[in-house]
């Protein structure tokens, strides 16, 4: 099967050149291959800056319900005081 690839001219400046020749060495690739696939990981919809905004979404969710948890388990009398807390903080910190 032929993959059909058409060429295009791209101008990089001096230091993303060395940038990529470094990481063409390092990883054994072609340059070809490493834009290629910057290319599909930026089309694809999932950068690594969307990535990174879901792992530490994820993080922090999993912070706080572990710490509810354990507050309701453990310390269930300091809960609704951190819980109030936390509402000052935030309409003073961020105005919400």
């Amino acid at each position: 099967m032929t993959i059909k690839q058409r060429r295009f001219t791209v101008r990089l400046e001096q230091d993303q050149w060395e940038r990529l020749e470094q990481q063409s060495r390092n990883r054994g690739l072609p340059a070809a291959d490493l834009i290629r696939a910057a290319v599909d990981l930026l089309l694809s919809g999932n950068s690594m800056k969307d990535m990174s905004r879901l792992r530490l979404a994820r993080i922090g969710e999993f912070q706080h319900l572990a710490l509810d948890v354990i507050l309701r388990e453990q310390f269930p009398q300091y809960r609704e005081r951190i819980v109030a807390e936390t509402d000052k903080r935030v309409e003073l910190y961020h105005g919400a």
